[in-house]
This record gives C-alpha cells, sequence and structure tokens, in this order.
C-alpha cells in the first residue's frame, strides 16, 4: 500500500479540487498514458487495484509508471460517535487528481493491449480518464468527461 515515509503534520484540511493540473500532463517516461479529464480522489487502495488489473493484463510485460502518490490524509470518526470531540483519526491516504493530469504511463506493450489495460484499470478509479500515445498533443482544456470510458 502506498502510504508516506513521514509526513509534517498528521492531519490536514479538507481543501479544494479545481482548476486543470499545471505539472503531470505530459507523457514523460512510456510510450501510452492514462490522463484524468475530471477532478477526484483516488486512495491508495484505489491506485493500487488500477495498477494490479493493468499488470495482470500485460502479463507483466513492459514497464509501468505510477505517477500519482497518496499525500493526503483522509480522517473518519469512529461510527455511533457523537458530535464533537475533535478531529477523527487517519483511515486512509489519498491523491487529489485535476484534470488533465497523468496517472499511469506504459512501455513495452502494444497499443491495443495498453488501451485495454488501462480500460480495466478504469473501472477500478472513480475519475474519467482519456487514452495518450507519445507525441501526440492532449489537449486539456477540451477534456470531455468520461466516468471509467476512455475517450481517443
Amino acid at each position: 500500500m502506498l502510504v508516506p515515509k513521514r509526513t509534517k503534520f498528521r492531519k490536514m484540511q479538507k481543501g479544494n479540487n479545481r482548476g486543470i493540473a499545471s505539472r503531470g500532463s505530459d507523457v514523460s517516461f512510456g510510450d501510452f498514458a492514462m490522463q484524468a479529464v475530471e477532478p477526484g480522489r483516488l486512495t491508495a487502495r484505489q491506485i493500487e487495484a488500477a495498477r494490479m488489473a493493468i499488470t495482470r493484463h500485460v502479463k507483466r510485460q513492459g514497464k509501468l509508471w505510477i505517477r500519482i502518490f497518496p499525500h493526503r490524509p483522509v480522517t473518519k470518526k469512529p461510527l455511533e460517535v457523537r458530535m464533537g470531540g475533535g478531529k477523527g483519526g487517519v483511515e486512509e491516504w489519498a491523491a487529489d487528481i485535476l484534470p488533465g493530469r497523468v496517472m499511469y504511463e506504459i512501455s513495452g506493450v502494444d497499443e491495443k493491449t495498453a488501451r485495454e489495460a488501462f480500460r480495466l484499470a478504469g473501472h477500478k478509479i472513480p475519475v474519467g480518464y482519456k487514452f495518450l500515445v507519445r507525441g501526440v498533443a492532449g489537449v486539456v482544456a477540451g477534456l470531455a468527461s468520461t466516468t471509467g470510458k476512455a475517450s481517443s
């Protein structure tokens, strides 16, 4: 499970998740990429589930890069506890995702295999995505929302 080694503070405020990704929006390492087209929050479990789906489909061929990391602690109060008494304990870790952010990259496989692997991974994550090919420009501003389905 992806968890930070150490943090400056144990808990964080919720904040807001607006705008588009200014960094991490290009295909940098692999030949194909999975780019978010809507804002959201991916937990460490969802990131790992998508990674496993991709790895299983490509049968451990090629190389996979995970371009996101769950830095944000998500807190939760125990069940059946009255209001007050402070903020709850850290329940899980999550990554805030903005539209345009590249989440996964892969190389060493053909385009058809990469598309299918990302389609399977798309069912594991709560944000829509777009399939990117290295060298082909992806327009971030005009992204269409596709929850769980790839847009080309």
